[in-house]
Formats: structure tokens, C-alpha cells, sequence
């Protein structure tokens, strides 16, 4: 994706807000019935208010780093699974105007995210996943789950680099473009991933990261032109983490985890940071998860990554 930004247009970035998704629109399909809810958009309701049609509608602040591992690569589908093995999950987006709260349409969507083994695609050798040189664990970690993390983080964000969080860009070290891919919202401002649950690498919690462009056209080479009004990443329960790392191909990684609680990016905002509701059967997670939330973002200034 090309970018013409221009002179972005200052607004006050505090004044985003998330509707919470309605039942219907989190449901899990395909995950069979009796689900759980590891992680819910409720929990959070800072700076709400009524939009007039019985919504509620809430801030959402966080721009984040886009991160090393980055690439341009206007790969237009909901389909990012390839070949990958891992946990199935359906990931559904909705993208708002932070100060109407009114969908946005035709916003182009990008996520992209490491393999169940902490690997991202274009950067095989420079990942930090993988198994180790030891022993698989049996049964993954063994720490108790916690609730959603309050305070404030601590230390310094890392710089970028491999296993870093930061907006120090790499290059692509090979062709593999898997678990990346970007979609334009629909009328109604949603938009809809088919992946697979995110493993972990060293010096990060799970996460999976995002931009929306928007003021450009979808042609035969991409989404081209416009600007990037928003930077983030989606994080996960400490619960669902745990769950997932009981079940192979994550119960073989020997590589320390980093929990929410200690990554040096998630700002312990919960929804407002990126935590996503979660949804998937008890005791059957390997079948499939939902998750869901929605950005508010405003369209008129500029959030790349690059600065924050």
C-alpha cells in the first residue's frame, strides 16, 4: 500500500471509543454449542456514552509500534491460514469513526501475526520462535491464569528487532507472506479473518497486530494511496494463552513466555488496549475460537507506527 498522507489533521486521539459487539455479531460459529467467553469487551466501560440507537459507545486510545516484521505485501483475503497448523480461529473486526461512532466503509484492514510456533512468515530466520534445544513440555505452562491487568506497565518498550515489539522495521529475509492478509470493511464496518490462534515468541505476549487505511481504491496491484489512521495490536486472556498451550503444535514450544501482565506493549487498558473477546467451547478449543472487537479510529489524521 502507497501512502499519500499529507498534513494530518490533529485530533484529540483520547476521544476514540469501541461499541460492544452484540451477541449476535460474537457468536461462535462452527465452535459447537455451551460457549466460553475468556475474555470480555464488557469488562471495560471507561468513557462511555449513548449514541441514540441503544449502543454504547467507548474510547479506544491505543496506538501502538508497528513493530519489525511489517510488510506491504496487499495480499487481499479473508482466507491467511496457507498451510499453518494451529488452533482455528475466526477473527472479526468492526472499524468506527471515534468521534461519530458511525461505521467506516471500505476501510482497508490489515492484520498479521506469528505462527503457533512464534514465526512470522517473511522473516523465518530472524523469528524467535520455534521449539527449543530442550525437552517439549508435556502440558505447557503451568502458572495460574489471571484476570484483566491493571496498573500501569513498567520498563522500557523494546526497540524493535527480532522478538522486539518496537517500530524499528526489518527487511524480509524470504518469500512466505502466511498468516498475513487485508480486507475491505463492509457497509456496516466489519470486516472478517480465517487463521489460526497466534503462538508466543521471546520478549512478547500473544498478540496479533493491525493498521487501517483508509481515502484509497482497491486495484488490480492493492489497496493504493490514502493513509494509515491506526496502529495497534490485539491481545489475549491469560486463560486462553494457558488453554492453548495444552494443545499441540503449542505444547512443544520451549520458548519463555511472556504474560500480559509482563509485556512491555499492552497498556492494561483491556478493551480500550486491544484485549479481544474470546469465545470458544470448554474443554474443546482445539476445535476453534471467535474472536472479536472494534476499533475506533479517526480518520483524519495519520497513525503509522513508525512514530509511537
Amino acid at each position: 500500500m502507497t501512502e499519500n498522507q499529507g498534513p494530518a489533521h490533529k485530533k484529540d486521539l483520547t476521544r476514540r471509543r469501541v461499541i460492544l459487539a452484540g451477541g449476535a455479531a460474537i457468536a461462535a460459529a462452527g465452535v459447537g454449542a455451551g460457549v466460553v467467553a475468556t475474555a470480555s469487551a464488557g469488562e471495560e466501560r471507561t468513557g462511555g456514552r449513548e449514541t441514540g440507537q441503544g449502543e454504547a459507545c467507548y474510547r479506544l486510545t491505543s496506538e501502538t509500534t508497528e513493530g519489525p516484521y511489517y510488510i506491504d505485501a496487499d495480499k487481499i483475503r479473508k482466507d491467511i491460514t496457507e498451510d499453518k497448523e494451529g488452533i482455528p480461529m475466526t477473527l472479526r473486526l468492526k472499524v468506527i469513526d471515534s468521534d461519530t461512532c458511525k461505521p467506516l466503509k471500505r476501510a482497508a484492514v490489515d492484520i498479521w501475526h506469528c505462527d503457533a510456533l512464534g514465526i512470522y512468515s517473511g522473516y523465518e530466520s530472524m523469528s524467535q520462535g520455534g521449539p527449543g534445544g530442550g525437552t517439549p513440555p508435556s502440558g505447557g505452562p503451568t502458572d495460574a491464569p489471571t484476570d484483566v491487568p491493571t496498573g500501569t506497565p513498567t520498563g522500557t518498550p523494546p526497540s524493535g528487532g527480532p522478538g522486539g515489539g518496537g517500530g524499528g522495521h526489518s527487511e524480509p529475509t524470504d518469500d512466505e507472506r502466511y498468516l498475513r492478509g487485508t480486507q475491505l470493511t463492509d457497509q456496516h464496518g466489519y470486516v472478517e479473518f480465517t487463521t489460526v490462534f497466534p503462538g508466543w515468541y521471546q520478549g512478547r505476549a500473544v498478540h496479533i497486530h493491525t493498521k487501517v487505511h483508509v481515502g484509497g481504491k482497491l486495484t488490480d496491484a492493492g489497496y493504493e494511496g490514502g493513509h494509515t489512521c491506526h496502529t495497534g495490536q490485539f491481545f489475549f486472556a491469560e486463560s486462553a494463552v494457558l488453554d492453548s498451550a495444552r494443545i499441540a503444535p503449542y505444547s512443544t514450544s520451549t520458548t519463555t513466555r511472556t504474560t500480559l501482565t509482563e509485556d512491555t506493549i499492552y497498556d492494561r487498558s483491556g478493551v480500550t488496549g486491544g484485549l479481544l473477546k474470546l469465545t470458544y467451547g470448554k474443554g474443546r478449543m482445539a476445535r476453534g475460537v471467535v474472536g472479536s472487537i472494534t476499533m475506533g479510529v479517526d480518520p483524519d489524521v495519520t497513525n503509522d507506527g513508525t512514530g509511537v
